[in-house]
């Protein structure tokens, strides 16, 4: 499969060229335009009903996700996500997934699965609506991220702590823990709320744009509309 990203850093779109056969999932509503010759197949997508309704209710992504296969020679498809922001490759392997963050999804090769990760993140994040879900199989991962993308590399017991909005994914290589931000003046005035302290061997990838603050941003120039118009 031929892929490439264009428009990079800030307006990315996923291209992909399918040889005859091949074929690529994604997210619902993720497609910008296919070739005639592509077909698309709509599934849940996990085989049990209780895996998919965990990653609709809990997990908040789509109950369903899109196969698109060339079914008659070669075919192009692309693929955007929500977020103003850049597009990056993730290589799954059997020895090595990812944690990402839900929002993130956008498409992935076959043998790639996604799963809720039930421990840690669920427990802990309820509070601010952050879920992440874990990648694993052996394939290539496309991920979207609300601005730029800053990746780190972690060697064995090196520890970064990072805001929980602006974490998009992780290896799971590494061990993590959700923390509050500093003691409790820091976490209700500092602004940062939960974090999340990883330890290595493995990779990180930042966004460098908080979506949560984009909407806050957003709300102070509609709010003196919205009260004008309510009296």
């Amino acid at each position: 499969m031929k892929y490439e990203i264009k428009y990079k850093p800030s307006y990315s779109m996923l291209v992909v060229n399918l040889e005859q056969n091949e074929k690529i999932t994604a997210e619902s509503g993720a497609m910008t335009y296919m070739d005639p010759n592509i077909k698309a197949h709509t599934r849940k997508r996990e085989k049990s009903l209780l895996g998919s309704l965990g990653l609709s209710i809990v997990g908040r992504q789509s109950f369903w996700v899109n196969d698109y296969t060339a079914s008659r020679g070669q075919g192009e498809v692309a693929f955007v996500s929500a977020p103003v922001g850049d597009i990056e490759t993730l290589e799954v392997k059997l020895n090595q997934g990812y944690i990402i963050q839900k929002s993130a999804y956008i498409a992935s090769t076959e043998n790639v699965d996604l799963d809720v990760k039930w421990e840690g993140f669920t427990k802990g994040l309820f509070g601010q609506g952050l879920f992440m879900l874990k990648a694993k199989g052996d394939g290539i991962l496309f991920i979207n991220t609300f601005g730029a993308i800053d990746k780190h590399t972690l060697k064995p017991g090196q520890t970064m702590i990072v805001d929980n909005f602006h974490l998009v994914a992780f290896s799971d290589t590494c061990s993590y823990k959700v923390t509050k931000f500093g003691g409790l003046k820091e976490t209700l005035l500092g602004g940062e709320g939960l974090v999340t302290q990883i330890t290595g061997p493995g990779d990180i990838y930042i966004q460098t744009k908080n979506l949560r603050e984009f909407v806050e941003w957003l709300w102070t120039l509609l709010e003196p509309r919205v009260r004008s118009r309510a009296r």
